[in-house]
């Protein structure tokens, strides 16, 4: 096999099954290790880390429905998916598959993070350069610093402000924005804020409705604005049974491919409750000239800069007059400002954090 090799190691599933944004920016960043010509391979779990359940068989519908073949043996199961050499195994097996790899594959960097990572990372830095991605600020996430890798990737300043009284002597901080990039299919071309036919919708987009992430909210927003029309996505659950009694409501299942509903909308509603390091569905939004009305907490003003509004999450009054009056074309040409440059290469990033060679960055 030629070229170097990158590993991506953690206790989730690897690619395609997308369940939030670590899951993305992973795949993301994978993919462009195998277009830069780099050996990839991703090792996960095809149970869930937080309760065991099986994911084996939306693994096995995903493949089939797009025409990818795999082998399955031993309760494991490998394909290859845009480049990147995917396995799947069980949860009490992810570390001993870990050392397999190591023991046959000199792997120029080990990518871990999430549920279990600090052991993962510990395991890894005996034989190769370790980054610990910090997808949040949760203990879950921060856990990886307790393995000690080599670099933290703090997916913001706010996560990287965080890090700096965690970090242990060996891990070397450093901000590494998510992944972007540019939206296949023609609604990447359309004019900022407007729908297929060319006219303004004037629809209000927010993904993964749950508490922590404002739901509570939402509720007195979608009550308060009748003549509103609310796009809802399912994220981390199904909500749809809290939502879909609303006549303004319309419940979308969780989707891959989200171009449709950013062009049938003109304004993205983030109202968390909790501390997000860094929405993608800003960024994803701002690229389709969608401009975004969102909370105060942690790094969500951050994602958004010039290109929407921050309000806190209990100002119930505000949140109401925003949606009603901000200047959705205006602030739409702003969140594209802000939005494209995050559509970027990455590996010469990892290079100057010392992770990866110069010479290999594509």
């Amino acid at each position: 096999m030629t070229g170097p090799t990158v590993m991506f190691a953690w206790r989730r599933t690897p690619p395609p099954l997308l369940i939030g944004g670590a899951e993305v920016s992973q795949q993301l960043l994978a993919e462009e290790f195998a277009r830069a010509g780099w050996q990839v391979i991703y090792l996960g779990s095809h149970e869930a880390p937080w309760d065991g359940s099986a994911q084996i068989g939306h693994l096995r519908a995903h493949l089939q429905a797009h025409d990818t073949e795999w082998e399955e043996a031993g309760g494991e199961v490998r394909y290859t998916w845009n480049g990147v050499r995917c396995r799947a195994v069980p949860q009490d097996r992810v570390e001993k598959a870990l050392r397999e790899v190591l023991g046959t594959v000199r792997a120029e960097l080990v990518v871990t993070s999430q549920e279990g990572a600090a052991d993962l990372a510990a395991l890894a830095r005996r034989s190769s350069r370790v980054a610990g991605w910090l997808h949040s600020v949760s203990a879950n996430s921060m856990d990886v610093l307790h393995g000690e890798p080599h670099v933290a990737l703090a997916t913001s300043k706010f996560v990287a402000e965080r890090v700096q009284t965690q970090t242990q002597a060996h891990t070397k901080p450093v901000v590494f924005y998510p992944p972007f990039t540019p939206t296949g299919g023609d609604e990447h071309n359309l004019p900022a804020g407007h729908g297929r036919a060319g006219h303004l919708p004037s629809g209000v987009l927010m993904v993964n409705p749950v508490p922590a992430k404002g739901a509570a909210l939402l509720h007195q927003l979608i009550h308060r604005l009748p003549g509103r029309r609310f796009t809802l996505v399912e994220g981390w659950w199904d909500a749809a049974h809290e939502f879909t009694g609303y006549p303004n409501v319309q419940w979308a299942p969780r989707t891959y491919a989200m171009g449709p509903l950013y062009a049938a909308n003109n304004l993205l509603l983030v109202p968390s409750q909790v501390e997000d390091a860094f929405p993608r569905v800003i960024v994803e939004a701002g690229l389709h000239g969608i401009p975004t009305v969102g909370s105060s907490r942690g790094g969500i003003p951050e994602a958004i800069g010039g290109g929407g509004v921050i309000l806190h999450p209990d100002d119930v009054d505000a949140w109401v007059r925003a949606i009603e009056s901000v200047d959705r074309a205006s602030l739409g040409a702003k969140a594209r400002t802000r939005a494209m440059p995050l559509v970027r290469s990455c590996l010469p990033e990892l290079a100057a954090a010392g992770l990866i060679p110069a010479a290999a960055t594509g």
